[in-house]
Formats: C-alpha cells, structure tokens, sequence
C-alpha cells in the first residue's frame, strides 16, 4: 500500500502519458530520479534506453551502468573527454544561446545525450531535487533562508534549466519530458505536509521520493546515491582543465567560446543569465533593504 497514494498515481500517469507505446530515451545518472522514471517507463514503453554523458570512470557512467544491469534495460554511455569537450561546449552554445558557465557545465551532459538518442523521446528526472528536497543547500540552514531557497532552486529550474534544455532537445529534434514537472505530480507534492519533505540531515534529502519508490516495488532505487550533474559526470574537471591549458579562468574561458561561437548573433544575452547565479539568500536580503 503506497504511503503517497495521490502522489504514486501522479508519477505513474505522468510517465505513462509521455512513454506509452513509444521508443524512449532516459537521460540517465543512475540515481533515484532518473532510476525511478526509466524503471516506470519500462512498464509502458515499446522500448527504454538510458543514456549517461560523462567521462570514462565518472560517477555517473558507474552507477548508470550498473543501474542499467538491475532494471535490465539497454544503456549507452556518451563518451565526454579531453577531445570533445570544447567541441561539446560550442555546439551546447549553438543549440540553446546560453553562456553561463554554470548552466554549460550542468546542462554539458544533457547536451550529449540529446545528440546521442536514436529516440524522439526523452524523460529527464529534473525537478526531483527541487520539490523533493534533494539538494545539500536544504540542510541545516533557517527558516527564512529554506523558504528562498526552495523557491529560488524552482524559480531558476524552470525559468533558466528547462527552457535551456528544451532549445537543445529542439535543435536534435528531440522532445524533453519531465515527469517530476507534471502539473498533477507537483500538486500533490505541494499537497504533503511540508515537514516531510525538508530534510534534518544529508541522508534524509528526497525521503517521500525514496519511500514512493519503494511502494512503487523499487527499494533499491531509494538506496542510489547521485552527484550533481556537473561533478557526477565530469564535465567541471574537463571544463577547468581545458580553461587551464589555454591560461584562462573557468569563466573566462567559458565566455570566450561564447563569444566566439555567437560573434555574429545580434541577441546573444550572456550577461543576462549569469546574474541569475547571485546567491538566493543575499538577493533576497538585499531587495528586503532596498524595499524599506
């Protein structure tokens, strides 16, 4: 009997609705998120493949495989490297606008698998970490500061990640869907009680997703572990690496490939999404100041 039964038919109608009878992509870390929508389009889909862009021995090409061997499902690893990384960059760059340097390097391994799939279809776990309380950010601070802090990681999910990664599944005609984004999912998470979402501690981050998980027949999911995608996969080491042999900093570097991939793009707008990295909780000081 599911703990979160509203909840539990949410997620299973909003994968079924994207996967059904369709050949599908998963862009796949091996953790919970990604684990537990491949492992409920398995029941519906024509067909399931995971995909995980990174680095030979990252993190995330570890656990996907071996996630791939618990749920039996096919898994394609996209190789990223010293010798494409900057390749990667520019193309990333092309395809959705974006010079943000943390955007590109969290967004780098989504790239890849879009350019990858054989699949229309793509299932992303993204949102998890946001309404489920995932993130390390959540852990110990106030109040105050966990309300700005749930609301900022949401606010720049779909105002900067989501529409990032659209434009690059466009570009590969590709379509994203996030089953964690579902308007039916979200309300019933925003239904619970809120204290059982905030985590007390580093291992109790996304408890209603791991338990859900588990009522769902998956309780190994609730026991996988994740990094973020820019450390799981890889590409912050390759990134800086590349930045170093050329004598640059990280953002620099970033902002001379930008620059260069978007010399003659009258709307490039690098400026305007890097100020979307100010830290949520002094932003929200500071406006609380300047409006008294």
């Amino acid at each position: 009997m599911s703990r979160y039964p509203e909840l539990t038919v949410a997620l299973t109608a909003a994968v079924r609705s994207a996967a059904a009878e369709q050949d599908v992509g998963i862009a796949c870390s091996g953790g919970l998120d990604s684990g537990l929508v491949a492992a409920l389009a398995k029941q519906c889909a024509r067909s399931v493949t995971l995909y995980t862009c990174g680095t030979a021995r990252a993190f995330d090409v570890v656990a996907a495989r071996d996630l791939a061997e618990r749920l039996r499902l096919p898994w394609v690893h996209v190789p990223l490297s010293n010798g494409n990384v900057e390749s990667s960059i520019r193309e990333l760059i092309a395809s959705s606008g974006t010079g943000d340097p943390f955007t590109i390097s969290y967004e780098l391994p989504l790239f890849g698998v879009c350019r990858a799939a054989k699949e229309p279809i793509i299932l992303s776990g993204q949102g998890a970490d946001e309404y489920f309380m995932g993130c390390a950010k959540f852990v110990g601070c106030s109040d105050s500061d966990y309300a700005v802090l749930v609301r900022e990681g949401v606010d720049r999910l779909l105002r900067v990640s989501v529409p990032c990664e659209r434009r690059i599944a466009n570009h590969y005609s590709r379509k994203m869907c996030y089953p964690y984004l579902d308007p039916a999912v979200t309300a019933a998470v925003g239904a619970l009680d809120p204290t059982l979402l905030r985590p007390a501690d580093l291992d109790s981050r996304k408890a209603v997703l791991k338990e859900t998980a588990v009522d769902l027949g998956y309780p190994f999911l609730a026991e996988r572990r994740k990094k973020a995608s820019q450390y799981g996969s890889g590409a912050t080491d390759l990134i800086r690496a590349a930045a170093r042999e050329r004598g640059m900093m990280f953002n620099e570097y970033i902002a001379t490939l930008y620059d260069d991939v978007m010399q003659n793009d009258p709307h490039r707008e690098r400026g305007a999404v890097i100020n979307a990295r100010i830290d949520p909780v002094v932003k929200a000081e500071a406006e609380r100041l300047l409006a008294t």
